[in-house]
């Protein structure tokens, strides 16, 4: 069974992969045996987490990028399969939270919700896709959010980018899934990242979140490292269309 997870020569795309849990699962990803490149706007950040895969004993480049920018991603689509071929996997993690009243959201920040949360993870796979077509294989794993079936306050513009990103799984998968093309999204629980550095701040609020879920604990990065394997491997061949909640039954309860 073991080899079912193996990674081994599969090249692994993943935005927002310089910190946070794109971070972890770009590291999960080179665990088992994948090549890394990552994509996101910090070059500090990408260069560290770069290192990190490589001082394990992995293969990982990186593409400075601003996935904000629609023009931009056929070029950063190009420029991720410079380093060791065209990916196999793709992971789109970039995200952010203005977190603003909805009375304050203009449309700058609307506009930035969206671009990061569909219509980068939208355009780049489109510009991978033919050549994991090609291969008659491909991964393509985005990020959903409790957001995508419930309402927090002060999140408007991400609670629709991230309802929208399951339908956009579901519309990519019957697309392509044909073709060997897999397309699942992750929805995390409350993970301590800068995303959720105004939960994790306050103490009570993040104990709150805690004894929401039915495990009694916030998410900890490791606990992204299984769900992103299992859907990055031949072990998830008959998996597509799927939005999986890794949050300790915070949804369920």
């Amino acid at each position: 069974m073991s080899a079912r997870f193996d990674l081994s020569g599969r090249v692994a795309a993943v935005t927002g992969g310089s910190s946070g849990l794109g971070r972890a699962m770009a590291r999960a990803l080179a665990g088992a045996g994948a090549d890394l490149v990552l994509i996101a706007r910090r070059r500090d950040e990408l260069e560290h987490a770069a290192g990190e895969i490589r001082s394990a004993g992995g293969r990982a480049a990186f593409v400075v990028a601003d996935l904000a920018d629609p023009a931009a991603l056929g070029s950063i689509a190009a420029q991720a399969a410079e380093a060791f071929g065209a990916p196999d996997i793709l992971i789109n993690a970039a995200g952010v939270n203005l977190r603003q009243p909805i009375e304050e959201v203009g449309p700058e920040a609307w506009n930035l919700h969206l671009a990061l949360h569909l219509t980068a993870p939208f355009f780049l796979a489109k510009a991978m896709a033919p050549a994991m077509i090609a291969k008659g294989r491909g991964r393509i794993i985005n990020l959903a959010s409790l957001q995508s079936q419930r309402a927090f306050p002060n999140s408007a513009p991400y609670g629709a980018g991230k309802g929208g990103i399951v339908q956009l799984t579901r519309a990519m998968a019957e697309a392509w899934s044909r073709h060997g093309i897999t397309v699942n999204a992750i929805a995390p629980g409350f993970f301590p990242t800068e995303l959720t550095a105004a939960v994790f701040n306050d103490p009570a609020r993040a104990e709150a979140n805690a004894r929401q879920t039915m495990i009694g604990r916030n998410g900890e990065l490791e606990d992204i490292a299984g769900p992103t394997i299992f859907f990055a491997s031949d072990a998830s061949a008959y998996v597509t269309g799927q939005t999986l909640f890794v949050d300790g039954g915070f949804s369920a309860k």
